[in-house]
């Protein structure tokens, strides 16, 4: 059976962040996973524990975790491979690790960060691979992985197909880094997803999903995303698949493909 968590960073936004958590245990849900909650790199002590509260309290599980990312709403797309910005990604990976920690996250998401004018892909990606590897190093400690994501809708970054990630993770070499399989990105971007499913199911570390066209609810486009979902599963994914779609109506609505 499908483990299904919410990703409280695009369902449930009507609501305020630290309200999200409780609404997301009242529609049905266990866990739950966020993009970076706070507006910085580099939280309060205070903001931490009232987002660690908020989940606690809730009484859902914590299954993944975003490293900060920069300004989302504005275009960034990760810090990983931005050599100014380099210092704060690194000055996040352990807050990110002990909320994960208090909460008993094991799965972190770096975004690879997007294309940057005046500044060699060289440069670049010199700065990514040794940061996914820090990354990785750290979050080893605690049993985790990190995950490398090819993304759509981003003209800039550079990660499109499961290849481009994967070549990224091989070059960085840890071997607790893994591929995030989100099924709309790779659609979207044109990756062959039966391929993806027979060659490196044994890469994946998380699986999202969202219908295309529109990254709304199953059910609402032309992705068989049962058929995929069932293919992992055959492959030996047990993992938990996030949903991190754009609900077509109320959130709160769009669970109606569920049997929760």
């Amino acid at each position: 059976m499908t483990k299904y968590d919410i990703n409280l960073s695009i369902l449930f936004t009507e609501l305020p962040l630290l309200e999200r958590p409780e609404a997301a245990k009242k529609a049905g849900f266990d866990a739950v996973e966020f993009w970076w909650p706070f507006d910085t790199a580099v939280p309060s002590d205070a903001q931490v524990d009232q987002f660690v509260r908020a989940i606690e309290d809730a009484g859902v599980q914590l299954v993944g975790l975003n490293f900060a990312a920069g300004d989302m709403a504005g275009g960034d797309r990760g810090l990983v491979s931005w050599p100014e910005r380099s210092s704060e990604f690194r000055e996040n990976i352990p807050i990110a690790l002990s909320i994960g920690d208090r909460l008993g996250c094991r799965a972190y998401n770096a975004l690879y960060g997007n294309r940057l004018e005046g500044k060699s892909t060289e440069q670049q990606d010199e700065t990514g691979i040794e940061n996914l590897a820090l990354a990785a190093y750290v979050a080893r400690q605690q049993g985790a992985v990190v995950l490398v994501e090819p993304i759509s809708g981003a003209p800039r970054y550079p990660l499109l197909t499961a290849a481009d990630a994967l070549a990224t993770i091989d070059r960085a070499g840890a071997p607790n880094l893994r591929l995030l399989a989100d099924l709309y990105h790779l659609t979207v971007n044109g990756d062959d997803l039966d391929a993806v499913i027979a060659e490196h199911t044994g890469r994946i570390g998380h699986v999202q999903i969202a219908d295309a066209p529109g990254r709304n609810e199953p059910g609402t486009g032309a992705i068989d995303l049962d058929g995929y979902l069932g293919k992992l599963a055959a492959n030996g994914y047990d993992g938990f698949v996030g949903l991190e779609y754009k609900p077509s109506g109320a959130s709160a609505d769009s669970f109606k493909w569920l049997d929760l």
